[in-house]
């Protein structure tokens, strides 16, 4: 392992969701969670952000907490891309293939389902639809209406994500259980919230880039602690040592953790969890 990445057994890591649990409600950093976080990395501890969002949307949220410097990293896509901002690459990334998605868009389109996937700079969508500029605006990203569906993959995608509003979940449900079942071993899915239907390849999970980056980085699991608050943190909140579920979370996440906060994402609820699991010792 480059020496880069040795580091002392008393670096913990913290792994955070952003939307629910770094990020209030305004989509901003608390100035208790920034401190928090600003107090760990002097500290020599890792912070990294775990996301279903897209790698361009991940690194503006990142870059305004402050953790584009050095030891804070990104995973998104739910786990299929691991990027180091301060070093600007990418350390791991897993894919599936065009013909597969192109499929899947297809098939979603034949439900009038809006679904898209993401260029290193836009979302990508074959039709304009209003959840696409719903999702552009919370997003703060760029989007592309393309042609066909094969243009919404312009090369293999990290993520398809599958969006209807609330009320209408179930359409989403039937599209997972009649075509996404179809290309199981290829990919597999989730709900991420009510709205949104996660498409990504078999194995990726939050939860498996909580494992693998440990690893990579040398860090023990036992040094390591989970942030978050929604169906697509549960492999990462079980996956870490300590799986700390935000109080304002989805019903039912608090039993994949062990322990639920007593302040929620809007009252500096990860600086709570910083202080109690990663400086406890400071």
């Amino acid at each position: 392992m480059e020496e880069e990445y040795k580091m002392s057994v008393d670096t913990r890591i913290l792994f955070t969701d952003l939307d629910g649990t770094l990020l209030n409600d305004r989509k901003e950093v608390t100035p208790g969670n920034q401190a928090a976080i600003d107090e760990a990395l002097a500290c020599g501890h890792k912070i990294v952000v775990c996301t279903g969002r897209p790698l361009a949307s991940a690194r503006v949220c990142a870059a305004k907490a402050g953790l584009d410097k050095e030891g804070c990293y990104v995973i998104c896509f739910n786990g299929g891309q691991i990027y180091d901002p301060y070093h600007e690459k990418t350390v791991y990334g897993k894919t599936f293939a065009k013909e597969t998605a192109v499929k899947i868009i297809g098939e979603a389109m034949k439900r009038d389902l809006h679904i898209q996937s993401y260029s290193d700079t836009h979302i990508l969508s074959a039709r304009d639809t209003e959840e696409l500029h719903r999702y552009a605006k919370i997003n703060q990203l760029p989007y592309k209406v393309v042609e066909c569906a094969a243009d919404v993959v312009p090369e293999d995608p990290y993520k398809l994500i599958a969006i209807t509003p609330a009320e209408q979940k179930e359409k989403n449900i039937r599209f997972q259980k009649e075509v996404i079942s179809q290309y199981a071993g290829e990919v597999h899915s989730f709900f991420s919230n009510d709205c949104y239907q996660e498409i990504v390849p078999e194995g990726i999970s939050k939860g498996f880039a909580v494992r693998w980056f440990c690893d990579y980085l040398g860090i023990p699991i036992e040094n390591s602690v989970a942030a978050g608050d929604a169906q697509n943190d549960v492999e990462m909140l079980k996956a870490a040592h300590v799986g700390a579920v935000m109080c304002n979370a989805f019903p039912g996440i608090e039993e994949y953790g062990n322990y639920v906060t007593e302040y929620d994402n809007n009252h500096d609820g990860v600086a709570e969890i910083i202080h109690k699991f990663i400086l406890k010792d400071a």
